[in-house]
C-alpha cells in the first residue's frame, strides 16, 4: 500500500494524463481554427492512433477522454452558440476509440468517461470488462453523474436529479458494478478444459441478487473476470458530496484549481476523504488540470501564446462556462460582477466563480478571457526547463501526484510537452524513463492489478473482506485537513 512517507518525498515522479474529448472543441474553443490544429480530424482513427503513439512516446500514464450526453444550451437558453463554436458538439462516443488505440500501443492507459444517470449498469459492466480484456488491463472509468439539463431531457426526464441525489444513485450504480465484476465469478471459474468439455465451472459463478432503490439486478455477470476485474476508478467532483464519493471509490481524481494554494487545499480534502473511508491517504492519485504552452526557449513559448490567443472564441468559452455552472452568462453585462451562483450543475465550478479571483469578482469579460485557452484551468507558459521546474515546485508544495494536461492545439501541445518538458523532468529525476509492467492500476498505484483490499469495491468480493488495515486513521484525516487549511 502507498504511504504518506514514501509518496511525499521531493524526488517522487510526476504523472501525466492527456485530456481530450471526441469532439472538435474541447477546452479551448476557437483554437480548432488554427492551421496546425488537427481536432477537426476527431472522427478518424488516424487522429486518435497518432495521438496515442505520441503520448506513449512521452511515457504518459494515460489518455483521459471526457464526454457529455447533451449540448451546452444554458448560454442564451439555446444550443446555437455551442453548435456555431463547436463547443463540445458534435461529440462522438469515447468508448469506441479505445480498442484501436490500445492495439497501436503497449503501455498507455485509457480513462473513458461514462455517466451513471441514464444507462443501466448491467450492460455497462459488460463493456467495461470487454475493454479491460482487449486492452490487457489498461482501462479506467471516469465516473460522472451528469450536469447538462439537455441530456436529462433527451433521455426522457424533465430535468436532472438534484445534485446530491445524483451521487446517491451513482453509489448504487457502482455497487452493482462491483458486485458484477468483483463478486460474481470466482477466479478459477473458467476451466477451459478440452478434455472434460467444460469451459466454465457453473458452481463457481454466482448471482449477485441486487435489489436497490434504483436498480434490480438478480443474475450473474456474463463476462469472465478481466485483468483488473474492475477498471481503475477515476472521478472529478470536488463538492462536499463529490469528495465523499471520491474518498470511497476513486483511485484517481482530477481537480481544477488555479493556484498552488487552492490545489493544496483540495488535495488535502481528497486525502482526508480517503482516510475517512478507511483507506490510505495516498491510495488516490490526484491530477491537477494544466495547459502547457512550451518551446525550446521562453521566447518561443511566449510567441506561441500570443499566436494562439488570436484564435480564442470568447462566446464559445462562455457557452462552456454557462453549462458548467448552470448560469446563463448571456444575461450579465460584460463588466457586471458575478456572485452567488446557485448550481445544480458542477457545484465546485460555480463556487469558484462565486468566490471571485482574489483581485475582485469575476465578470463575463474576465471569464471569456480566462476560458479561452485551457477551459478555465491554469496555463503554464515557458521553456521546457522552466515548465519542468514549475511542475516540480507545484508537486512539492501541494502533494499533488501529477497533471491532467489540456491542449491549446492538438496534437501540437502534446508533442511540445513530449519534446521539451519530459526530457527536462527526466533530468530532474522527476519523471519515469520507462513504464512499469502490468495493468493501468499497477502502473499508477504499484499494488498489482486488482482493487486494494481497503477499497469499497473489495467488500463485494466473494468471501470476507480483507480487514488487515485496522490502523486508526482519524488523526491522519484531521491532520490532512488542517494542512490544507493553513497552506
Amino acid at each position: 500500500m502507498a504511504t504518506a512517507e514514501n509518496t511525499t518525498q521531493e524526488n517522487r515522479k510526476i504523472l501525466f494524463n492527456a485530456f481530450d474529448m471526441n469532439c472538435v472543441a474541447h477546452q479551448s474553443p476557437g483554437l480548432w481554427t488554427h492551421p496546425k490544429d488537427k481536432a477537426r480530424d476527431y472522427n478518424t482513427l488516424d487522429y486518435w492512433v497518432h495521438l496515442a503513439k505520441t503520448l506513449e512516446k512521452g511515457l504518459f500514464d494515460g489518455l483521459f477522454i471526457a464526454d457529455v450526453l447533451g449540448t451546452y444550451d444554458v448560454y442564451g437558453s439555446s444550443n446555437e452558440a455551442a453548435l456555431s463554436s463547436g463547443a463540445q458538439v458534435p461529440v462522438n462516443d469515447p468508448i469506441l476509440l479505445v480498442s484501436a488505440m490500445a492495439y497501436a500501443t503497449k503501455n498507455l492507459g485509457f480513462g473513458i468517461t461514462a455517466g451513471t444517470a441514464y444507462e443501466h449498469p448491467y450492460p455497462f459492466a459488460r463493456r467495461l470488462a470487454t475493454l479491460d480484456h482487449l486492452t490487457n488491463g489498461r482501462v479506467g472509468w471516469n465516473v460522472v453523474t451528469g450536469y447538462l439539463p439537455s441530456a436529462a431531457q433527451n433521455m426522457g426526464d424533465t430535468d436532472q436529479l438534484p445534485h446530491d441525489e445524483r451521487y446517491d444513485k451513482a453509489d448504487e450504480y457502482l455497487e452493482v458494478i462491483y458486485k458484477l465484476l468483483e463478486g460474481s465469478w470466482e477466479d478459477d471459474a473458467v476451466q477451459n478444459n478440452t478434455e472434460t468439455s467444460v469451459f466454465t465451472d457453473s458452481s463457481k459463478v454466482h448471482a449477485i441478487n441486487h435489489h436497490g432503490k434504483y436498480f434490480d439486478v438478480p443474475g450473474i455477470a456474463i463476462t469472465e473476470p478481466s485483468v483488473q476485474r474492475t477498471p481503475v476508478i477515476y472521478q472529478a467532483g470536488a463538492s462536499s458530496r463529490g469528495l465523499k464519493f471520491a474518498g470511497e471509490n476513486a483511485e484517481a481524481v482530477f481537480i481544477n484549481s488555479s493556484t498552488v494554494e487552492a490545489i493544496t487545499k483540495t488535495v488535502a480534502k481528497i486525502r482526508a476523504a480517503a482516510v475517512a473511508a478507511g483507506r490510505d491517504p495516498h491510495a488516490v492519485k490526484i491530477f491537477a488540470m494544466q495547459t502547457i504552452i512550451t518551446g525550446e526557449t521562453e521566447a518561443d513559448a511566449q510567441a506561441k501564446l500570443e499566436e494562439y490567443s488570436r484564435y480564442i472564441d470568447p462566446v464559445g468559452g462562455l457557452t462552456l462556462m454557462s453549462g458548467w455552472t448552470g448560469a446563463d452568462l448571456s444575461q450579465y453585462d460584460l463588466d457586471e460582477p458575478i456572485t452567488n451562483i446557485e448550481s445544480n450543475a458542477i457545484q465546485s465550478t460555480a463556487a469558484t466563480i462565486s468566490n471571485g479571483t482574489g483581485e475582485g469578482a469575476w465578470t463575463v469579460r474576465k471569464l471569456g478571457e480566462a476560458t479561452g485557452i485551457g477551459g478555465f484551468g491554469p496555463v503554464l507558459v515557458g521553456s521546457g526547463a522552466n515548465v519542468a521546474a514549475e511542475l516540480a515546485r507545484i508537486q512539492d508544495l501541494s502533494d499533488v501526484d501529477g497533471f491532467n494536461l489540456a491542449y491549446a492545439i492538438t496534437p501540437g501541445t502534446f508533442e511540445d510537452v513530449v519534446d521539451f518538458v519530459v526530457p527536462e523532468l527526466q533530468k530532474l529525476g522527476r519523471y519515469k524513463t520507462e513504464y512499469v509492467p502490468g495493468s493501468l492500476r499497477n502502473k499508477l498505484l504499484g499494488n498489482g492489478d486488482r482493487l486494494d483490499d481497503t477499497h469499497r469495491g473489495a467488500s463485494y468480493r466473494l468471501g470476507a473482506r480483507n480487514s488487515t488495515a485496522t490502523t486508526d486513521l482519524s488523526s491522519i484525516s484531521a491532520q490532512l485537513v488542517s494542512q490544507g487549511a493553513h497552506s
